[in-house]
Formats: structure tokens, C-alpha cells, sequence
């Protein structure tokens, strides 16, 4: 009986341990990422898919009310790069787009690693260029993503799967970035 509650009483220590690890990261955070964006626009004339390199920036704060749970709020910029494609016999179109996002971000940690879900809005921008001529639109549409992340101390290298459904465009972008808390 006794070392059955030497194990329990060691797992719990354990458990408390890696609840405050998990909260460390509490506070004002900023980083960046690279990644790669996956443009798709139809239309009643043609149907345009191709992808380019993007990047982001961002920053945000993470209220740390309970140890396992993040709850942050974030803002970020996205530049999702040029896209072009031959969408009929030497017709070319090019896309790009930019975007300036505000999320709410819910995360659950397990020790250094963790995962986390994100939804919010984005204030885009875009041009296109289309049979002889350009266009820009701008409007605001929803954004949600998944991602994963590990914390290190202050510094935590996440990696993320995000969506912008923008008018009749879609907008996947993939990518690993690092922030820092301060």
C-alpha cells in the first residue's frame, strides 16, 4: 500500500510539473512564418489552381487562465506570394493576395507540445490579371486553421494548416514558423 501511494503521489508532482511548464507561455507574443499558399478561383469562364510561396507576421497575447488551456487572441499580416496559371490556350492568369487577420486562438498543451484551433476574419486585398486586363478587389471573410506547436522556454516553433474563404477564391496556406513571449 505503501509505494502504490508513493507512485500516486509521484504522478501527481508530475502532473503539476508539466501544468506549470505549460503555462510559461502567457503573455504578449510576435513571430513569423514561411509557407506555401494554394490559390483556386473558379469562375463561369475558367477554373485557375496554383501556388506560390507566402509569409506571415504576427502577433498576439495569450491569457494563460488555466495552465493546459491557452486562450489567445491574434492579429497577422499574410502575403500569399503571385500565383499564375494557363487557364485556356495561352490565356494566363495571375493572382495575389494579401491579408491582415484578427483570431481567436484555443490551444491545449501536454507538456512542451501542443496543439491548438484558431477562427477569425480577414481584411484582404487582391489583384488579378485576366484576358488583357487587371482587376483589384478587396473585402473581409471568414479564416480558420489548425496548427501544433513545441515550447521551449519563451520560444515556441509552431507549424499550420489555415483556410480563407475569400469570394470565389480559396485560399490554403501551410506553414512552420517561431514566435517569442514576452
Amino acid at each position: 500500500m505503501k509505494k502504490l501511494t508513493n507512485v500516486i503521489a509521484t504522478a501527481v508532482l508530475a502532473m503539476g510539473s508539466i501544468a506549470a511548464h505549460a503555462g510559461s507561455d502567457t503573455g504578449l507574443y510576435i513571430g513569423g512564418s514561411i509557407g506555401q499558399a494554394n490559390v483556386e478561383l473558379s469562375d463561369a469562364d475558367f477554373n485557375f489552381d496554383d501556388s506560390d510561396t507566402g509569409f506571415k507576421v504576427f502577433g498576439g497575447y495569450n491569457f494563460g487562465w488555466i495552465p493546459t488551456l491557452n486562450i489567445a487572441a491574434e492579429v497577422a499580416y499574410v502575403d500569399f506570394g503571385s500565383q499564375e496559371d494557363e487557364v485556356a490556350a495561352s490565356v494566363n492568369v495571375n493572382t495575389e493576395f494579401t491579408t491582415l487577420t484578427a483570431q481567436g486562438i484555443v490551444g491545449f498543451d501536454m507538456g512542451p507540445l501542443g496543439l491548438f484551433g484558431k477562427a477569425g476574419l480577414a481584411s484582404w486585398d487582391g489583384d488579378l490579371n485576366a484576358f488583357g486586363g487587371s482587376s483589384s478587389e478587396s473585402g473581409t471573410d471568414p479564416v480558420y486553421g489548425l496548427g501544433a506547436k513545441i515550447q521551449l522556454g519563451s520560444i515556441a516553433v509552431r507549424a499550420e494548416y489555415e483556410m480563407f474563404d475569400i469570394d470565389e477564391s480559396d485560399i490554403d496556406y501551410i506553414s512552420v514558423g517561431a514566435s517569442i513571449t514576452f
